[in-house]
């Protein structure tokens, strides 16, 4: 297995970066960026922000189909306590109830 992993964002290799420039005099051309294997989450698969953002603009619709929300998610809290400090702003404190 290689140590290294293509980036998946779709427009990599149109970016105009030194970093992704190859080839020999006469004949350059803009590669795609190799990212380290041992990276952890998603840098695994991106060589940075702009590349992971170009990849869930154009595929973020197939990752709504393929996980739809069909209801709502709830957490349950204790009641929020509302505190006012000495210079007369608020805090509120939203704590999770614990339901292991």
């Amino acid at each position: 297995m290689s140590d290294y992993i293509w980036c998946h964002g779709p427009e990599c290799h149109k970016r105009a970066t030194t970093t992704r420039v190859r080839g020999v005099k006469g004949s350059k051309v803009l590669r795609t960026i190799k990212i380290r294997a041992d990276r952890v989450n998603m840098w695994k698969y991106f060589c940075d922000h702009t590349c992971l953002m170009n990849f869930l603009d154009k595929h973020y619709q197939e990752f709504i189909r393929l996980h739809p929300r069909t209801e709502a998610l709830e957490t349950p809290i204790e009641d929020p306590i509302r505190t006012q400090n000495q210079y007369g702003w608020f805090h509120t404190e939203i704590k999770a109830v614990d339901n292991v």
